[in-house]
C-alpha cells in the first residue's frame, strides 16, 4: 500500500512546444537534484490469482538512463505498462511528469513495446508518420520527420520500401524511429535489444546515449546485464515481482568488495598478516605465488604498504571491481541470475 507520508513534489509538466533541456553537458545537474520523470510507490498488480507485481517502488530522474533488470516473468513489462497508464495498478500510485494519469500526457511519451508490430504493406516513412499521428503529429510532418530519421540512421534508401521487404533488424529500427518521431521527453523501451545482432545492438546503445544527451529520459527493460551495466545511471532489479534493489549501478557494484589478484616471489613472511585468512593460494612451478582475496576494508594503500614493508616481493597486483552481474547474484539470488542467463541463451537462438 502507498505510505500515507508520500507526497509528490510540486511539478509543472512541460509543454509540448518547450525545447528539450540538455542535462548531460559540461556542467551536468546531478541526478539527485533533478525533478522526477517517473515516481511510483507501492505498485501491485494481480492477474486472476497470480501476483505479478508485489509492491514496487521506482523513482527515475529526468534525463537519466534507467534500466529495469530481471529475467522473463519477473514483472518488468507489467511494471512498465502500469507506469505508462496502459493498465492500472490494483494498489499504489504512479506519476509521470507529475501526472497520476499518464495516458493523458501520451504526447510526451514514446513507447516501444516488447511485441513488435507494423503493417507489412506500409512504406517505412508512412509507418513512422502513422505512429507519429497516434501521438498527435500531422501526417505530413511525420513523413518529413520520418525521412529525416531514416537518413540519420543509415536507412535513407529504405523510405519507399514496404515493411515486409525489410530484414527483422531494419523493421525493428523503423518501429523504434516511429517511437521517437514526435520528439518525446520520456522514451520507454521494453526489451529493445531482443532480436538485434551485435552491430544493431551497438547502434541502439549509441541512440540511447544520444537521447539522454539531448535531455530525454530513457527507461528500458532488459534481461541482458551488460547492456544495463554499460548504459544505465540507475537500475531497478526485479525478481519475483519485487524490487530488492533500486539505485545507482555503482552503488550496486560496491555492495561486493573488489577482488585482489596478487603475485609474490615469497610464500610467507610478516606481510601475510595483511591478507585475509581465507585468501586462496596458488603456487606455480616458476616459483611465484598467486593470492586471491577480497580487498581489505583498510584499502589499497594500506595493503601495498604492508606488502612492501614486509618484503613480499610483489611481482604483480591487480584489483578488479565487482561487475553488475556479481551484484545481481548477491541481490536477487542465484536462481534469478540463472534465469537471466537462460533468457540470454534463448535470445541468441
Amino acid at each position: 500500500m502507498l505510505s500515507p507520508s508520500f507526497t509528490a513534489k510540486p511539478y509543472r509538466a512541460p509543454m509540448l512546444t518547450e525545447p528539450m533541456p540538455t542535462m548531460r553537458d559540461s556542467n551536468p545537474i546531478p541526478l539527485a537534484s533533478r525533478p522526477l520523470a517517473i515516481e511510483a510507490r507501492g505498485l501491485v498488480k494481480r492477474f486472476d490469482k497470480t501476483l505479478a507485481v508485489d509492491g514496487i517502488d521506482i523513482s527515475v530522474p529526468e534525463g537519466a538512463i534507467y534500466g529495469i533488470l530481471g529475467p522473463n516473468g519477473a514483472g518488468k513489462t507489467t511494471t512498465l505498462r502500469m507506469l505508462l497508464g496502459i493498465i492500472d495498478p490494483d494498489e499504489g500510485v504512479r506519476r509521470v511528469f507529475g501526472h497520476d494519469r499518464p495516458h493523458e500526457i501520451a504526447r510526451l511519451i514514446g513507447y516501444l513495446p516488447e511485441e513488435r508490430g507494423l503493417y507489412p504493406s506500409m512504406k517505412c516513412d508512412e509507418a513512422i508518420a502513422f505512429l507519429g499521428a497516434l501521438r498527435g503529429r500531422p501526417l505530413a510532418e511525420g513523413r518529413a520527420r520520418g525521412r529525416e530519421l531514416l537518413g540519420k540512421h543509415g536507412m535513407g534508401h529504405a523510405g519507399d520500401r514496404q515493411i515486409r521487404q525489410l530484414s527483422k533488424g531494419m523493421a525493428q529500427t523503423v518501429q523504434l524511429l516511429g517511437t521517437l518521431v514526435h520528439r518525446p521527453r520520456l522514451v520507454v523501451l521494453d526489451e529493445p535489444f531482443s532480436g538485434l545482432d551485435a552491430i544493431n545492438q551497438g547502434k541502439l546503445e549509441l541512440l540511447i546515449r544520444d537521447l539522454a544527451a539531448e535531455g530525454a529520459t530513457v527507461i528500458f527493460s532488459t534481461h541482458v546485464i551488460h547492456h544495463a551495466e554499460r548504459l544505465c545511471d540507475e537500475v531497478a532489479i526485479i525478481a519475483g515481482g519485487r524490487v530488492p534493489y533500486a539505485g545507482s549501478v555503482d552503488v550496486a557494484r560496491d555492495r561486493i568488495p573488489a577482488q585482489v589478484r596478487l603475485e609474490t616471489a615469497r610464500a610467507d613472511g610478516r606481510w601475510r598478516a595483511a591478507l585475509p585468512g581465507d585468501a586462496r593460494h596458488d603456487a606455480r612451478d616458476s616459483g611465484s605465488h598467486f593470492w586471491y582475496f577480497p580487498l581489505p576494508e583498510s584499502g589499497t594503500e594500506a595493503l601495498l604498504r604492508a606488502l612492501i614493508e614486509g618484503e613480499a616481493g610483489v611481482l604483480s597486483l591487480s584489483i578488479e571491481r565487482a561487475g553488475l552481474h556479481d551484484a545481481f547474484v548477491a541481490i536477487a539470488g542465484e536462481a534469478a541470475a540463472r534465469a537471466l542467463e537462460e533468457n540470454k541463451d534463448e535470445a541468441r537462438r
